[in-house]
């Protein structure tokens, strides 16, 4: 579901730049808020990406790639696992939970 995000996939690609500056423009807040007042795009400055982030930016990269047949997540689980190594040991976990530990880990690094 978040590889089909188009704003995470376009942060995630302006991401992996250093030091810029990305301007968040959402379609269905103007749509809402257009009729009372008009949303100002938020500018936010980046640094340097985490390596929670680049691992995100390139699966979801890999899964957007036509000719690729199967996606495996190793680099993205294995940088999950550092910040939460409760889900070291492939033991059954709950996938909001690592949902949780990766949105929160990701935003940790901006």
């Amino acid at each position: 579901n978040l590889s089909q995000t188009p704003v995470l996939r376009e942060l995630l690609k302006e991401a992996k730049i250093p030091a810029t500056t990305i301007k968040i423009e959402s379609p269905e807040l103007c749509m809402l808020c257009c009729f009372s007042f008009k949303q100002e795009p938020q500018l936010i400055k980046l640094d340097q990406p985490g390596p929670l982030t680049l691992a995100m930016h390139q699966f979801v990269t890999e899964m957007q790639e036509t000719k690729k047949g199967v996606v495996t997540p190793k680099e993205l689980f294995a940088q999950v696992c550092k910040k939460a190594i409760r889900f070291k040991g492939y033991q059954q976990q709950d996938s909001h939970e690592l949902l949780r530990y990766l949105l929160d880990g990701m935003r940790a690094e901006e």
